[in-house]
């Protein structure tokens, strides 16, 4: 900007810093710039919709003394001044992928109303600049473009106030200030020094410029244009401003109007203590404010008297020293007593907030469950004696800070039926919760339907989990950590990690093999281990049967899986510290130079080109591997997208046009990739309304949760900045990795993996290079393929790529809870073959029994037969329908054929190889129901899903039971044999029967 650096280095011109407060976005700018008042955090959500200023301004002061003021520029002024404004043209401030017509709208104006000149004050508000920062950052080279364009337009100004200053008395003032400044990524709303420090340069023929006259730049804050303004106008400042008057801007003048403009500053910065302070006689800047009064009134005495000499100007020179004094301590006083917050009802209401979380807190295991409920001895009379004195403390609390408080409170203006209801309130509170943790850790059972494991305890895992929790909670107790939030998850992340890795040494080293818990049973499948959720009666049989425990997770897996899951905490642990390098986050090191800071300068596009592309690739590799054909299509289409629309806006570039300048919007591609977002969550919704109506179709629903998730993944991947799309492939690795190599070997349970997901979604959340500033939130992602601002998608898609990782680890673990659910009622594979071996080795067992029994069946029948000789040779003498008996059971002349010792006998006692026959066959079925019962005892699975129809075939066909019945003619047993089917188990996910932490 040569012409403004010529006006600031040798024309008529004062040049200062001005230091803007936070929040530093334009709203609160332009409000603190014309009130002169300090505005608080809540106008940061009155930016995205103002209302009408109702304060005292420079412009409404301006109005009513008849001034007429034009306006072209950023609509939030028409806004907080509606019919202040004689003639305006508002643009909105919102769509940042416009950085051009949204100047032009502005520039057109100007030279009409330069020409015509019926209007006291001009108004333009620039908004391209700012645009350009939002979606390249500082270092992009349409700044240079864009700067250059500000230089001219302000040349174009003022060379026409220049001209026309001959035909007017007094002299015009130009007044080139910015509403904030723009950080390192371009954005703004913090309080880092290149946000808060904005240029402020007023330009008037009245500030003549000796030659050689050096003016360095003088740090002021942001709110004392007000107060200059309205004096160099002639209007009254402001009342609630506290703001102090620039005095180089009047520097010039005579020294009786020095002083009179100086005094008209510290009056009314003095009547505004008076109505904040009681005590405001006590405060020092009231006190050299009187001082100079009186040093004031004695300077205008010596005027009347004389008014050149020496001692005047003296006596003048210490009044105005007095007077600068007394307005640098009286604005220092009341910004100080502006920022000060209610704190004595700000901590009643974090109390309550509080109290009410940890209340949820603990109820969640039990609420968790259908049928559960929440014991709370609220009759007991410990309890009545604990609400009382909390009572009473709160109430002499109440008391003592109420009438020795110097400044207004809230909660101490409430009456006392009110602040008596939330004192109430917060001892019930309290009550509930000590009762409810004494019930805890007393060991009683705070919950009727589901009690606890008798050997169950806390493993070091959940202790981890509950202690990160709660020391997470305290944590933003400090404002430090408030802002270093970030380092509080890294530390959790890499702790957890550790954590996890010290449980896979212990299980596959150390040889634990004790028993898992009665909610998780790890089978391995062709995809890796799948849970199998059993339940109570499930865990009772495990007692029963001691000898037959299922496998271990040193058993299931073996090989290179083994080592996969051996070595899964310390990958996820490895990309968890490249991310950490990827964005500088926070407050104190936010400054400090990255890698995201390296690739998106202008000299490593290329870099960025190819790790954009590999990590598109990476995403697409891990995604499409739950999707259907149809998904998969639109994936990889949807991903060329992506990066054919960064190219297209300069962002990266093609290998076959390295050196291209054409920059667009991107408009068509990034619709193009809207079109296959929208594509893939139809088809997962549709999937997963289709599997509510067949409901026994788990598969389809599982598909529809992963297909949402991959439209999800595809939006992020579109909304990321290009150097951050790493952060999207580590999301999807780390996720997969924890899934086939830690969750399900380790046989972690739904509160585990729950508490898991919300970590890690907090993680990628600052690895995003968010933070708690809003100068981190990106707002080009909600303009990404518009071309109007259109206000809801606008929020909507700033929303989800401001939080898209924690939204896309919420989305996984719905589908990750959906899946193990599934497989409570499918059994993997595994399952069959392992129920398969168990059946084949039961029938080689039978097999071996079988051939024992027979060789004794065939002495005892021997026996048995010359015992009874006689006595068949006197039943058939006496009975002849025996032999009619003999004839109507064929299956014992089919077992007497199977056996030489009946044939043997058959000739010589046909009546005989009758009971001989029937003997073998109750051996037969007993030996096969002994077989049964052991497979029934080892084998507890709905037997109509078994994977294996052989199995099926086998296990049907099996006796279970044999009962007897007496002919009430022969006097021999009869048995039976009934059918055998294995009883269907149905057993609940472990988040429904109270299990977890």
């Amino acid at each position: 900007m040569p012409y403004t650096t010529y006006l600031v280095e040798k024309g008529a011109s004062h040049s200062f810093v001005a230091e803007a407060k936070p929040p530093t976005v334009t709203m609160p700018r332009i409000k603190a710039l014309m009130t002169g008042s300090l505005p608080g955090f809540v106008d940061v959500v009155r930016n995205l919709n103002s209302p009408a200023l109702l304060e005292d301004s420079v412009i409404r002061q301006a109005k009513t003394a008849g001034k007429r003021i034009i306006f072209y520029g950023d609509e939030t002024w028409v806004k907080l001044f509606p019919k202040h404004f004689a003639e305006y043209d508002g643009t909105t401030s919102f769509f940042v992928s416009d950085y051009t017509e949204v100047d032009n709208n502005v520039t057109r104006h100007l030279d009409k109303v330069l020409k015509r000149g019926d209007w006291d004050m001009l108004i333009l508000h620039y908004l391209g600049l700012d645009h350009i920062g939002h979606i390249s950052g500082p270092n992009s080279p349409l700044i240079g473009h864009k700067l250059s364009e500000m230089d001219s337009m302000l040349m174009k100004i003022h060379t026409s106030l220049q001209s026309k200053e001959r035909e007017t008395p007094l002299p015009n003032l130009l007044v080139l200030c910015g509403d904030h400044g723009m950080s390192e990524t371009g954005s703004h709303g913090a309080s880092s020094m290149e946000e808060v420090n904005t240029p402020l340069i007023l330009i008037s023929s009245a500030f003549e410029r000796k030659p050689g006259d050096i003016r360095h730049p003088k740090h002021v804050q942001q709110t004392d244009v007000a107060a200059t303004l309205a004096i160099a106008l002639g209007l009254p400042i402001p009342k609630d401003s506290v703001g102090s008057l620039l005095f180089p801007v009047v520097e010039g003048r005579p020294m009786r109007e020095q002083l009179r403009f100086l005094h008209l500053n510290t009056v009314q910065l003095s009547k505004l203590l008076q109505e904040n302070v009681p005590s405001y006689e006590k405060d020092p800047g009231f006190e050299q404010f009187k001082m100079s009064e009186r040093l004031h009134g004695n300077w205008i005495r010596l005027y009347l008297e004389e008014k050149h000499s020496e001692v005047l100007f003296n006596l003048g020179s210490k009044v105005l020293r007095q007077y600068l004094a007394a307005l640098k301590t009286l604005s220092l006083s009341l910004s100080t007593q502006v920022a000060q917050y209610d704190m004595y009802s700000m901590m009643v209401g974090t109390v309550v907030v509080l109290e009410v979380l940890t209340l949820l807190l603990l109820s969640v295991p039990q609420a968790l469950h259908r049928k559960a409920e929440l014991e709370v001895p609220l009759s007991s009379p410990g309890f009545s004696l604990l609400f009382y004195l909390v009572i009473l403390v709160l109430s002499a609390v109440h008391v003592i800070v109420c009438t020795s408080a110097e400044s207004s409170c809230y909660f101490c203006g409430l009456s006392w039926l009110a602040a008596g209801g939330v004192m109430v309130l917060a001892s019930a509170l309290l009550c509930v919760i000590v009762s409810v943790l004494t019930n805890v850790l007393v060991g009683g059972n705070t919950s009727r339907k589901n009690p606890v494991h008798p050997s169950s305890r806390w493993s070091e895992l959940d202790l981890l989990i509950l202690l990160g929790t709660a020391g997470h909670v305290l944590s933003l107790g400090a404002s430090s950590f408030v802002e270093e939030e970030h380092q509080t998850w890294y530390f959790l992340v890499n702790t957890l990690c550790l954590a996890l890795s010290q449980e896979t040494y212990r299980n596959y080293f150390l040889g634990d093999d004790s028993e898992p818990p009665c909610g998780l049973h790890v089978e391995q499948g062709l995809d890796g281990a799948t849970p199998a959720w059993q339940d109570g009666s499930a865990c009772d049989a495990l007692e029963r049967d001691k000898g037959h425990r299922s496998p271990s997770p040193s058993q299931v897996l073996r090989g290179h899986k083994k080592w996969m899951v051996l070595a899964s905490p310390w990958l996820i642990l490895a990309c968890c510290r490249l991310l950490r390098s990827l964005n500088q986050t926070g407050v104190q090191w936010a400054h400090r130079p990255d890698l995201g800071h390296w690739l998106t300068s202008s000299d490593h596009k290329a870099e960025l080109s190819v790790l954009a592309a590999i990590s598109l690739l990476v995403v697409f590799v891990l995604v499409q591997r739950g999707c259907s054909s149809v998904s998969k299509a639109a994936l990889a289409l949807g991903l060329l997208g992506v990066y054919c629309y960064r190219a297209a806006i300069g962002s990266v570039q093609f290998p076959w046009r390295p050196d291209s300048q054409d920059i667009s919007k991107g408009i068509i591609e990034a619709r193009f990739v809207y079109i296959f977002v929208l594509g893939i969550l139809f088809t997962g919704t549709k999937d997963l309304l289709k599997s509510q109506v067949i409901a026994a179709d788990f598969k389809l629903k599982t598909v529809g949760l992963w297909e949402i998730h991959s439209g999800l993944v595809l939006l992020a991947a579109l909304l990321f900045r290009p150097h951050n799309l790493p952060v999207l492939a580590f999301s999807l690795l780390i996720q997969t990795l924890m899934t086939k190599f830690i969750w399900k070997p380790l046989r972690h349970d739904a509160a585990e993996i729950t508490v898991m997901h919300y970590w890690f979604g907090q993680a990628f959340f600052y690895f995003q290079g968010n933070s708690n500033n809003i100068a981190t939130v990106d707002i080009s992602a909600g303009f990404v393929g518009l071309d109007t601002y259109v206000e809801i998608p606008a929020v909507l898609l700033t929303a989800f790529g401001t939080y898209a990782g924690p939204v896309l680890w919420a989305s996984h673990l719905v589908y990750f809870l959906s899946s193990e659910t599934r497989s409570t009622w499918r059994p993997s594979t595994w399952v069959s073959q392992h129920l398969e071996s168990q059946h084949l080795a039961s029938q080689h067992l039978v097999s071996q029994h079988l051939e024992s029994q027979h060789l004794a069946s065939q002495h005892l029948a021997s026996q048995h037969l010359e015992s009874q000789h006689l006595v068949s040779q006197h039943l058939e003498s006496q009975h002849p329908a025996s032999q009619h008996l003999a004839s109507q059971h064929p299956e014992s002349q089919h077992l007497a054929s199977q056996h030489p010792a009946s044939q043997h006998l058959a000739p010589q006692h046909p009546e005989s190889q009758h009971l001989a026959s029937q003997h073998l066959a109750s051996q037969h079925l007993e030996s096969q129901h002994l077989a049964s019962q052991h497979l029934e005892s080892r084998i507890q699975i709905p037997g109509e899903q078994l994977s294996s129809p052989h199995l099926n075939q086998q296990l049907v066909s099996a006796p279970s039971s044999i009962t007897e019945a007496r002919s009430p003619s022969l006097h021999f047993p009869i048995y039976k044999a009934t059918v055998f089917r294995i009883r269907e188990v149905v057993n609940p996910p472990p988040w429904q029967t109270g299990s977890g932490l």
